[in-house]
C-alpha cells in the first residue's frame, strides 16, 4: 500500500470526535476508461447533472448541508479529482454544481478500467472533510477492473473509516456486472448495486441510486421530521 495511503488512514482514525457540521459527504465516482465513447459520456455528465437538480434530491442535500466532489477515473495513474469538495447550503449551490458537472472536461479517453485505484483515491478525499458523519463514494462504472490494484484491496481501509461504497453497474458490454460490483467492489452497511442495462439506462437509474443512497438515508437521520420521512418512502 502505498505510503500516502497510511499516512491518510492513519490520521483519519485518530479524529476527534465532534459536532458535525454536515450530515454527507459524497464522492461521485465517473468512469471515464476507453470503453465509454463521447457520447456515452455525456449521458453520464448531464445524467448526473439532472439527479442532483431533482428536488428529492436537492432538498436532501441542502438539509444535509452535504458536502459533494467529483472525481473521474480510468486506468492506473489515469485518476483525477474534477471539482473538489462543494458544500450544498441552497438550492442556487445544488444548481451551481449541477451546471459544473455538466461543463466538466473529459481528462482521458483510451486507457484502461482500474476500480481498486479509484477506490483509494476516492477514500483518500474524505480527509478534507471529517466533519462530516456519513461518507459515500458512489462509482460508476460499464466493465470489470483489469489494471492497478484489485477493488477487494481497498476493503480494509474503507471499513475502518465507515465509508460507504455504492455502484451502478452499466451492462451495455458486460451483462455480468453487476455480480461482479456486488462481490468486489461495494463495501459498508446497506451498501448496493443499481443495475443500467444500457448508457440509454443510465439517467434515470442514477437518479434512483442517488435518492436511495441521499435522500432516504438523510431522511432517517433523528432529526429528521416525520413528514420528510414519509415522504421519502
Amino acid at each position: 500500500m502505498r505510503v500516502l495511503q497510511l499516512l491518510v488512514f492513519s490520521t483519519l482514525s485518530l479524529w476527534p470526535l465532534r459536532a458535525a457540521a454536515c450530515d454527507l459527504a459524497l464522492v461521485l465516482a465517473v468512469d471515464v476508461s476507453g470503453s465509454v465513447d463521447a457520447e456515452e459520456y455525456r449521458i453520464q455528465m448531464d445524467g448526473l447533472a439532472a439527479g442532483l437538480r431533482d428536488g428529492v434530491v436537492s432538498e436532501a442535500l441542502v438539509k444535509a448541508r452535504a458536502q459533494v466532489l467529483l472525481m473521474q477515473w480510468s486506468g492506473q495513474s489515469r485518476q483525477e479529482v474534477t471539482l473538489p469538495w462543494a458544500e450544498v447550503r441552497s438550492f442556487a449551490d445544488a444548481e451551481a454544481l449541477a451546471q459544473r458537472i455538466e461543463q466538466a472536461p473529459r481528462p482521458w479517453r483510451n486507457y484502461s478500467t482500474a476500480v481498486g485505484e479509484a477506490l483509494f483515491l476516492a477514500v483518500e478525499q474524505f480527509a478534507a472533510v471529517p466533519e462530516c458523519t456519513r461518507r459515500v463514494i458512489d462509482i460508476s462504472g460499464d466493465g470489470f477492473s483489469n489494471e492497478g490494484v484489485e477493488p477487494r484491496e481497498a476493503h480494509g481501509a474503507l471499513s475502518a473509516l465507515g465509508v460507504t461504497v455504492n455502484a451502478i453497474a452499466i451492462e451495455q458490454s458486460e451483462p455480468d456486472l453487476t455480480a461482479y460490483f456486488f462481490e468486489n467492489v461495494i463495501r459498508g452497511e446497506g451498501a448496493f448495486v443499481v443495475t443500467a442495462a444500457s448508457f440509454a439506462d443510465y439517467p434515470s437509474r442514477i437518479r434512483k441510486k442517488l435518492v436511495r443512497e441521499v435522500a432516504r438515508q438523510t431522511a432517517m437521520a433523528p432529526h429528521r421530521d416525520a413528514g420528510t420521512v414519509a415522504a421519502l418512502q
